[in-house]
């Protein structure tokens, strides 16, 4: 480990936790709200290397490791910022950190690494996930439709276990594929090294300080957001589908900006993809549960948010599957609808109309 990595892991997230203890009440919310994503980003980051470890030592094999322990990780950012919403009555938050985050990855991160790298691909590594991304994407939309209709109070206990059997689904493909690729004689080994004193302490507090940085991070998101949505006067659905949505996925970025530069872009949108269907499918559960009752859908979420994150998901997928490969096209195009959707969404359906 760098002393660079010794500084990032073990003094700013201890730093920035006492910035929130301190003085988190007297600085401006926008500042509080920055301290939060950061301390989202880098939580998660150190949270998700020490799970990993914690697994991979307990004899768990690394790619299976990978599938499970991994994915579920790289998704706690959007759940507890989602789940503490939900707990806290917001649920336009809720949902809309949910939905941005996955519309944000794909028109705004997915498509960057597209137009930086197109990349061929090998279509059956993708058809399932992609539909399964999809097919959650779907029962959302048709969801929200039948909320906005009044024919149903919203996602409740029958939209949860729908979503929750793809999330099965996309979960026993991931270890299946894992399974295999561990027979096929690919799985790497821990080496010795991975096991001294220092290692295990060092990924202890590493596992600690991720945790506890997620969670004070998450809090600061949904307080200092909601603080914000007041304060410029408007909804928390705004902030939560723009700053919220794009804060939490920022890890996602890094990991397709480090793809990016090993030029292996079909790697970023693998797990892009992966990270979409775990919003899709676990979140929204959870925050049903959370909340013991139908989370309602709004009139702005059924008509602007639901039908986006579908609209921009077809566009990456159904051109990927058919001509196998992406391309810059392809990537400028998801880009601009996602570009739109923020206008839409800042500006609103009346303000919009109003200009033409």
């Amino acid at each position: 480990m760098s002393k660079k990595e010794v500084l990032l892991d073990f003094c700013l997230i201890p730093v920035l936790l006492i910035v929130n203890f301190c003085l988190g009440s007297s600085l401006h919310p926008g500042i509080m709200l920055a301290v939060g994503i950061v301390l989202i980003v880098k939580g998660g980051d150190v949270f998700v290397d020490a799970a990993t470890w914690i697994a991979e030592v307990s004899g768990i094999p690394k790619l299976i490791v990978g599938a499970t322990v991994v994915s579920l990780a790289t998704t706690l950012p959007e759940l507890l910022v989602s789940a503490m919403a939900a707990n806290e009555g917001k649920v336009d938050m809720a949902i809309g950190n949910a939905i941005g985050s996955v519309t944000a990855n794909i028109g705004l991160i997915m498509a960057i690494g597209i137009i930086c790298i197109p990349a061929a691909i090998k279509r059956k590594d993708y058809m399932l996930k992609s539909l399964l991304m999809l097919g959650a994407a779907v029962v959302i939309v048709v969801v929200g439709s039948f909320a906005k209709a009044g024919k149903i109070e919203g996602i409740g206990t029958v939209t949860s276990i729908i979503l929750m059997v793809i999330f099965v689904i996309a979960m026993i493909d991931n270890i299946r594929a894992a399974v295999k690729a561990v027979k096929g004689g690919k799985e790497e080994k821990l080496g010795p090294e991975a096991k001294t004193g220092a290692v295990i302490i060092s990924n202890i507090l590493k596992f600690i300080l991720g945790a506890l940085a997620i969670v004070f991070g998450a809090d600061l998101l949904v307080d200092n957001g909601s603080e914000i949505a007041t304060m410029v006067g408007i909804s928390e659905r705004v902030i939560s589908v723009t700053i919220i949505a794009i804060g939490t996925s920022l890890p996602e970025l890094v990991t397709t900006i480090t793809a990016v530069i090993k030029k292996q872009s079909s790697l970023g949108v693998g797990n892009i993809i992966g990270a979409n269907i775990m919003d899709l499918t676990f979140i929204m559960p959870i925050c049903n549960l959370i909340s013991g009752e139908p989370l309602p859908v709004s009139e702005s979420v059924a008509l602007i948010d639901f039908p986006a994150c579908l609209v921009i998901g077809c566009v990456a997928v159904f051109p990927m599957l058919i001509t196998k490969k992406f391309t810059r096209r392809q990537g400028f195009v998801m880009l601009l609808l996602y570009v739109a959707y923020m206008v839409l969404t800042v500006m609103g359906v009346d303000k919009l109309a109003a200009l033409f």
